[in-house]
C-alpha cells in the first residue's frame, strides 16, 4: 500500500513536472525569438519625430512623448523634424528645456521654416541641418497683429537666446541678432534688420552642420552609417484623443449635448438626457484639453453655460434669459475650443474663413440633431416594421371607447371627508377610499365633511 501511494503521486508530480518543462521551454523559445528579431535592428538607434505646425501646446505635447518614449526606447539620437513659422514663447520655452535636458544628442532637420520660436527650439539642438531653400532667424517677440513687443520682451528673448546659444556651443551674437534689429552681423545683416539665415549663410557661420533634404541624409552628413529609426507612434491613450479630437467624432458629441440640453427642457429634472449631454461634453473638453486646444477659461465658460441652463430648468420658470445665455455661452466655448488661442490672444488664430467654417460644423450639428429626431418619428410612425411601437388606432365613442372610469359617477351624491386641505384641489376619503377632488366653492378645511356634487374631467368635484 506504501508503495502504490509513492506511485500514485509520483505519476502525479511527474505530469506537474512536465508542464513546468514545457512552459519554461516555450518561454525561452519565444525570448530568443524575440532577442534574434531585435538583433535584427543592430546600429544606431535613431529616434525620430516631427513639429510641423504652431509652437503651443500640442507640439509640446509631442516632445514631451518624444523625449519620453527616445528614453524608453533607449534611443541613442533623437532627431527632429521641424517646420514652422513660430508660436507661443511659453511652449517654446518649455521645449528648449526639454531638448537641452535630453541625455542624447539632438539632432534637428530644418524642412523649409524655423521662425520665431522655431528658431529658439533649433538652437536648442545639439546639430542643425537645414533643408535646401530653408531659413532661420527672425525671433522678434510679437503681438497678435505682427507689431513688435516693448523691449522688456526683446530683453528676455535675447536672453534666452544668448543662452541657448552658449549651452550649445554656438556664437551667443548670431542669436542675440536674430532678436535684436541693432545687433548687425558683418556680411550678412544689416544694422537695423533682424536677422534670418538661408541655409548657406547658416553653414558658413557655423550655424548650422550641413544641407540635408531627407533624414537619411541628416545621418550621412553626421557620419553614422549603421542606424535606423523609431519613428513617433502614438500609444492608446494618443490614439484615444486623436480619436475624439476627430471633426465628425467632435461633431456627434456635439450633437449629444445639443439633444441632452434639449430634451432635459423639455422633460425636467435630472435624468438620462442631462447625463448624456454632461458625458458627452467630458468626452469632447478632455481630448482638447490634452491636446492643448481648449484653455482653462473656455472650459469655465462652458460650465457656466450649462449652469445658466440648469438655472433656468429648475429654478425659474420658462424659459428666457438665463436659458439663451446659456446656450450662447455653450456654443461660445465649443467653438473657442477649437481654435489655436492662447488666452485671449489669437495671434495664431486660422483664418476667418476657418472659423467661420467651425461655426458652420456646429450648425450642422444642431441642424443634424433635429432633422435626426423629425426622421426617426417620421419612420417610427410610418414604418410598418417599426409602426407596431406606435399607436395608429382612433379610439371614438362610435367603437365603444370613453376616456374617462364611467364607475365614478357613482359617487356622485355620496359624503365623505376631507383628508388634506382644498385650495381648491385636494384629496377627499370616500367609503374608505381616496381620491382627487376639487372644491366648487372656496377653500374646504381638512377633516371637514363634504358631499360630491358631480365628476367632470376625470376629477370629483366636492362641496361642504
Amino acid at each position: 500500500m506504501e508503495n502504490s501511494w509513492y506511485v500514485v503521486y509520483g505519476i502525479r508530480y511527474a505530469g506537474r513536472g512536465k508542464k513546468i518543462i514545457s512552459f519554461l521551454f516555450s518561454f525561452f523559445f519565444f525570448s530568443f525569438l524575440f532577442s534574434t528579431s531585435y538583433a535584427q535592428q543592430e546600429g544606431t538607434r535613431v529616434y525620430y519625430f516631427t513639429i510641423d505646425d504652431v509652437i503651443a501646446k500640442p507640439a509640446q505635447r509631442i516632445t514631451e512623448l518624444a523625449v519620453r518614449e527616445a528614453e524608453s526606447q533607449q534611443a541613442d539620437i533623437l532627431l527632429l523634424r521641424l517646420n514652422t513659422f513660430g508660436g507661443e514663447l511659453k511652449a517654446a520655452e518649455n521645449i528648449r528645456t526639454l531638448l537641452l535636458d535630453v541625455p542624447i544628442p539632438v539632432f534637428v532637420f530644418i524642412d523649409k521654416n524655423a521662425a520665431s520660436a522655431g528658431a529658439l527650439i533649433s538652437i536648442a539642438c545639439d546639430s542643425i541641418y537645414m533643408a535646401h531653400g530653408a531659413s532661420i532667424g527672425a525671433a522678434s517677440v510679437v503681438n497678435q497683429t505682427g507689431e513688435v513687443m516693448p523691449d522688456k520682451y526683446q530683453s528676455y528673448m535675447r536672453s534666452m537666446m544668448r543662452s541657448t546659444a552658449i549651452a550649445t556651443g554656438r556664437d551667443p551674437n548670431i542669436a542675440q541678432a536674430m532678436v535684436d534689429p541693432d545687433i548687425e552681423v558683418k556680411g550678412i545683416s544689416e544694422k537695423g534688420k533682424v536677422l534670418t539665415l538661408t541655409t548657406s549663410e547658416a553653414i558658413k557661420l557655423g550655424f548650422c552642420e550641413g544641407e540635408a533634404n531627407s533624414k537619411e541624409e541628416v545621418m550621412k552628413l553626421a557620419g553614422i552609417d549603421d542606424y535606423y529609426f523609431i519613428e513617433q507612434n502614438p500609444g492608446i491613450i494618443e490614439r484615444i484623443i486623436l480619436f475624439l479630437i476627430n471633426p465628425i467624432v467632435s461633431g456627434i458629441l456635439i450633437m449629444i449635448m445639443i439633444g441632452g440640453i434639449y430634451f432635459e427642457l423639455q422633460t425636467p429634472g435630472v435624468g438620462f438626457p442631462l447625463f448624456a449631454a454632461i458625458t458627452a461634453a467630458a468626452l469632447y473638453f478632455a481630448p482638447h484639453y490634452l491636446h492643448g486646444l481648449a484653455e482653462h477659461w473656455e472650459i469655465l465658460l462652458f460650465v457656466l453655460g450649462i449652469g445658466l441652463v440648469l438655472l433656468e430648468i429648475f429654478v425659474l420658470p420658462g424659459f428666457g434669459i438665463a436659458g439663451i445665455s446659456g446656450i450662447i455661452l455653450i456654443l461660445t466655448a465649443l467653438v473657442l475650443s477649437m481654435t489655436l488661442n492662447f488666452g485671449f490672444d489669437f495671434s495664431f488664430t486660422p483664418p476667418t474663413t476657418i472659423i467661420k467654417k467651425i461655426a458652420i460644423v456646429l450648425g450642422f450639428a444642431s441642424a443634424g440633431f433635429f432633422i435626426s429626431i423629425w426622421l426617426g418619428m417620421r419612420l417610427i410612425t410610418t414604418n410598418t416594421r417599426l409602426g407596431s411601437i406606435a399607436l395608429k388606432t382612433e379610439l371614438g365613442k362610435e367603437t365603444g371607447f370613453i376616456s374617462q372610469d364611467l364607475t365614478m359617477n357613482e359617487l356622485v351624491g355620496k359624503t365623505g371627508r376631507a383628508i388634506t386641505f382644498l385650495r381648491p384641489a385636494g384629496k377627499v376619503e370616500i367609503e374608505d377610499e381616496i381620491y382627487d377632488a376639487v372644491s366648487e366653492f372656496g377653500m374646504i378645511d381638512k377633516d371637514t365633511e363634504v358631499k360630491v356634487v358631480r365628476f367632470e374631467n376625470s376629477q370629483l368635484v366636492v362641496n361642504k
